[in-house]
């Protein structure tokens, strides 16, 4: 059931991510985003060589490296020690965005470990970013959540009468 999870949330994060990248390689005009909710969501499609806000530009081949490093990781060291199946629903959604955005620097122009990752949801000042991205995002906030709370309940339990 553990692992279940863990590979249903890579899968399917994995797979929206790239049919979602893919949809808007293949329909958006970066010269005429689309937008949405009064301007509160534009699709506006940038081949991101950086991470975010394009940031590390120069070092694409670095932050393709890390991310290779980063998988091997949480499928290496990580994924054995997951005991439930909330952990595991994290580590795929993290595992998803990382190879979701790992798998557009492999295999996108100009080349292998120098691709651009493709972005397209765009919001008032804020980065433009994708669903691995979200993936990403949504993982990191549950595991800071979960640590504060974690943090909480062992300084409850050490506190005397309580």
């Amino acid at each position: 059931m553990v692992w279940g999870a863990l590979v249903a949330v890579f899968v399917v994060g994995y797979a929206i991510d790239q049919v979602t990248k893919a949809l808007a390689v293949r329909h958006l005009d970066p010269a005429d985003p689309p937008s949405y909710l009064g301007g509160l969501l534009t699709l506006r499609l940038i081949r991101n060589p950086g991470a975010a806000f394009s940031m590390g530009a120069a070092f694409t081949e670095v932050l393709s490296v890390l991310a290779i490093a980063a998988l091997v990781f949480c499928a290496v060291w990580l994924a054995p020690r997951v005991r439930t199946v909330a952990q595991g629903a994290v580590l795929g959604l993290a595992m998803a965005g990382i190879a979701g955005n790992l798998t557009d620097r492999l295999l996108r122009a100009p080349g292998p470990l120098r691709g651009h990752v493709i972005d397209f949801f765009s919001v008032p000042n804020f980065a433009i970013f994708n669903v691995a991205d979200i993936c990403l995002t949504t993982a990191a906030g549950i595991v800071i959540i979960w640590s504060l709370l974690e943090g909480r309940r062992e300084k409850a339990a050490r506190t005397p009468g309580a």
